[in-house]
């Protein structure tokens, strides 16, 4: 494994602790190396503080942003409205920011946070909105959004504050959340309501209570604010967590399953592996014979199939697949979160590339650098890496189902049929399979990719797509779904094992495997006689959650 794979997945391990030891007292954010577990632990409560050199870039650039609408150049947001209002010239400086000009750009801005204030649906969580709020400062931090200052102050200070703006959940379409973001501006000015000391209440009373200021936006400020993709970016890394220790927890899972099956070790031996040395198998596999060191499964025996059904065989290629696109989805978001994704962007210093071009050089200001049309906002490789994970995790929950299903099935295990304890002639686990095929199904059509829907928008120029929020929500779905159906095989692995044991007192799992087993026997007992399963069910789920 390469260095930087090594490096990403130490983050996700990291991202996995916080609250733990590793908390951090404070984090300071410069806008180039915020990691997911910063961003964590933000949300938990860390201080924020702002890099030194970050708070100065902001500075100028916003000083060169204004040099631009001084002098007449077209920026977008600024002298020139936006979406199909591009073509609408907002003021003429004439080479002076007068009142009269300033009075123009600010009555701007307050109208585009009011009018792109337009979300729908149940709030966001307030940690999932620190997260935001947490990476958009980062992001601006980065120098290229031309804001004042003071925007950035006020960003740190709600977070440090305890200061959380009410942002609609539901209303954005993966190409900058502006109909959601726009609602933390809204607060900024004092318009718009907020969670503050476990409370919602006004943002202006808020801000007063704690001595701030509202923001008097002004220039580029309400763009910035809104036209970004911290929103959706957030609900991707809830996704990447949770799913990063469900792949965490899948050996074990799959292990127990494997004891309960009295499966074959050899598809996941090195002998066969490194034959085709796939990324990720070695760890897969390596990690499924760690979690059955000891296990009865090395010794011969004679009920043993020589080839399991694919399900169980295969698992090792999907667990690899999974932690392969959990790295990919790790890399775009740690590019995503230490990035400007603002258009349009302020570049400070040497903008030379192309200037000898009337085109290029109209962008150019007074040689300090240049304010240049981006589409910086695209987060489709964000999107994407979203939608294959989801891919990924589906396969894994496949194979759980179908895990599941054969051990129930005495033709593999040789067991009772449904797993019926000695003395039970009802049900079993006859007919509980219909929960975990109900999951499965949910998860495949929640795998399906939605990054190309969508209907063209503000006069046939925004014709593109990339749903980042809505595919969020589907992988953050799917790693629940799946957390039900690998709570579910424990139920039925667990009852094979001891099923077995009761045949053989002597029977060993392996040192993981049985490690799990005894704390989730401590949570669902052995079933001897039919009973209702819902509560097995709930337990088996928060057990996989919190193992």
């Amino acid at each position: 494994m390469n260095n930087n794979k090594q490096m990403i997945l130490i983050a996700a391990a990291l991202s996995l602790l916080s609250g733990s030891a590793l908390a951090m007292d404070s984090v300071i954010l410069d806008g180039q190396h915020l990691t997911q577990a910063q961003a964590w632990e933000i949300a938990d409560g860390a201080e924020v503080k702002i890099a030194n050199q970050a708070r100065k870039q902001l500075g100028k650039a916003h000083s060169l942003l204004m040099d631009a609408a001084r002098l007449g150049k077209p920026v977008y947001g600024l002298t020139v409205g936006v979406g199909l209002n591009k073509d609408h010239k907002l003021f003429s400086a004439n080479g002076e920011l007068s009142e009269e000009v300033m009075k123009a750009s600010k009555s701007f801005n307050y109208s585009t946070l009011r009018a792109h204030s337009a979300g729908i649906g149940k709030a966001m969580p307030v940690r999932l909105t620190r997260v935001a709020l947490a990476v958009r400062l980062n992001t601006i931090l980065s120098g290229h959004t031309g804001v004042q200052p003071y925007v950035a102050d006020l960003y740190q200070a709600y977070l440090n504050e305890g200061i959380t703006p009410i942002i609609p959940s539901r209303g954005t379409v993966g190409e900058a959340d502006i109909l959601l973001s726009s609602h933390v501006g809204l607060a900024m000015i004092g318009e718009w309501d907020v969670m503050y000391k476990g409370k919602r209440v006004s943002s202006a009373s808020a801000m007063k209570a704690e001595g701030i200021k509202p923001l008097d936006p002004v220039g580029k400020d309400a763009l910035s604010i809104l036209s970004n993709n911290s929103v959706a970016v957030s609900y991707a890394m809830k996704g990447y967590r949770d799913a990063a220790k469900l792949i965490e927890v899948t050996p074990t899972v799959f292990s127990l399953s494997l004891e309960g099956l009295n499966g074959n070790i050899a598809p996941f031996l090195p002998q066969t592996n490194n034959i085709r040395p796939f990324p990720y198998i070695k760890e897969a596999t390596s990690e499924i014979l760690a979690a059955l060191d000891g296990s009865y499964l090395w010794d011969v025996n004679d009920e043993r199939s020589l080839q399991d059904p694919l399900s169980y065989r295969t698992t090792a290629y999907t667990l690899a697949s999974a932690k392969d696109a959990l790295f990919d989805l790790g890399n775009v978001i740690a590019i995503q979160i230490n990035h400007s994704d603002d258009n349009p962007a302020v570049v400070m210093g040497n903008t030379a590339d192309y200037s000898q071009h009337s085109q290029v050089s109209k962008y150019l200001v007074e040689g300090k650098g240049g304010v240049f049309p981006t589409t910086n906002f695209e987060p489709l490789p964000v999107a994407l890496a979203t939608q294959q994970l989801s891919i990924a995790l589906t396969h894994l929950s496949h194979n759980s189902a179908m895990r599941t299903i054969h051990l129930s099935d005495d033709h593999f295990t040789h067991l009772p049929r449904f797993l019926s304890a000695p003395g039970n002639n009802g049900h079993a686990f006859g007919a509980i399979q219909k929960t975990f095929v109900d999951m499965q199904v949910r998860n495949k059509r929640l795998a399906n990719p939605v990054s190309f829907d969508g209907i063209a928008i503000a006069g046939n120029i925004e014709d593109t797509f990339t749903n980042l929020k809505l595919a969020s929500d589907n992988l953050i779905q799917i790693v629940d779904n799946t957390n039900v159906m690998y709570g579910l095989e424990l139920l039925h692995s667990t009852q094979a094992i001891d099923l077995r044991k009761l045949a053989n007192s002597q029977l060993k799992l392996g040192k993981a495997t049985q490690a799990m087993y005894q704390a989730y026997r401590k949570e669902v007992p052995f079933v001897s006689v039919d009973r209702p399963f819902t509560p097995d069910i709930s337990a088996s789920h928060t057990f996989i959650i919190n193992y």
